[in-house]
């Protein structure tokens, strides 16, 4: 494809954004919510694919559900897709001030972590793609709360800068993944908070630990950022109440310093801590993740050469404080299950 008609695509497809936005302003917030849930639901019913790797995904992470319950919450996290995307990511900007966000949030166990907060030391926020993740950067930012996320620039140039704009018009600061790691340091070293949505599949070389009872490849830099600072990681989520834009803003977990130095392997503990926060933040919303998102695709060396697990992993799981005998043998004897299909 060559360049100009790439360039011409783009621009069509941010047309067609634009326009569809202007036409959601003309409505409620709310009746748009209900139009975004209803077209999510037809696009699931006749995305058969997408529908079937999200049920999959469902079994995956609760694998006593019935198969007919796993389909129905696949549906509706489909449904809340499209509401996330077409609705709350558009409107949340626009929406969330410093005189009125109490009227659309409300702080939920974010209270004990205040001071933390209202002080100016560094520190690493992460969440999953759980509830309404732009809607935590903003919140905190509204609230004078400075925070950088970290995120992946869209493919569409065009629409990448609109919503960039949108929320740097807010306070919150955007920064490109790729090739970040000094910009990162030198954040933290002038006393900045990090965002990271951190529940990517990284590939065959991340780093692998428990994610709903399966291993699955995490990055390895949230880590390495917290241990080589000696930063707390809060872990935490905004989940959506209501169709009215209504949303509780609750910290689920905060990983200190001294809770991974005992640790022979601390990066392994901090990464299996943290995305074992983002399965608490998605079981207080389930039908809120994206569950169409490939977190399994990547599978462990072992895996692959059709090995059973290493001792050394072994070791480092048992090591890990909430993990039970059960939940042990369940990640070293993985059960049979269904691939999903690609995307």
């Amino acid at each position: 494809m060559s360049a100009a008609t790439k360039r011409l695509i783009h621009l069509s497809q941010y047309a067609l954004g634009r326009g569809f936005a202007a036409l959601f302003h003309l409505f409620e917030a709310e009746q748009n919510m209900r139009t975004a849930g209803a077209l999510g639901t037809m696009f699931a019913r006749f995305g058969a694919e997408r529908l079937l790797r999200a049920g999959v995904n469902v079994k995956r992470a609760f694998p006593e559900m019935s198969q007919a319950d796993a389909n129905q919450l696949a549906e509706r996290s489909i449904a809340s897709m499209f509401q996330l995307f077409m609705v709350e990511s558009m409107l949340t900007p626009q929406r969330l001030h410093a005189l009125n966000w109490t009227k659309s949030i409300k702080l939920g166990t974010v209270g004990p972590h205040m001071d933390f907060l209202l002080s100016n030391q560094p520190a690493i926020f992460v969440t999953g793609h759980c509830g309404n993740w732009e809607l935590l950067g903003f919140a905190l930012a509204v609230l004078d709360f400075h925070l950088t996320a970290l995120a992946r620039p869209l493919d569409n140039p065009y629409f990448d800068e609109w919503l960039l704009g949108m929320r740097r018009r807010r306070g919150l600061s955007v920064l490109s993944k790729w090739n970040a790691t000094q910009e990162l340091q030198n954040i933290i070293l002038e006393g900045g908070r990090i965002g990271f949505i951190a529940d990517q599949n990284a590939g065959d070389d991340g780093l692998f630990v428990p994610f709903f009872g399966q291993m699955a490849s995490s990055y390895k830099s949230i880590g390495l950022l917290a241990m080589r600072y000696r930063i707390p990681i809060f872990v935490g989520t905004a989940v959506r109440e209501t169709d009215r834009l209504k949303y509780r803003l609750e910290i689920v977990d905060r990983i200190n310093p001294e809770d991974w130095e005992a640790f022979e392997d601390p990066l392994f503990y901090i990464t299996a801590r943290f995305n074992r926060g983002i399965e608490d933040s998605i079981r207080m919303a389930p039908e809120q993740y994206l569950w169409v998102h490939r977190r399994w695709k990547s599978r462990p060396q072992w895996e692959r050469d059709g090995k059973p697990m290493p001792e050394r992993i072994v070791k480092k799981l048992s090591a890990l404080p909430w993990l039970s005998p059960k939940d042990l043998d369940r990640l070293i004897h993985p059960p049979k299950l269904e691939k999903s299909p690609a995307a």
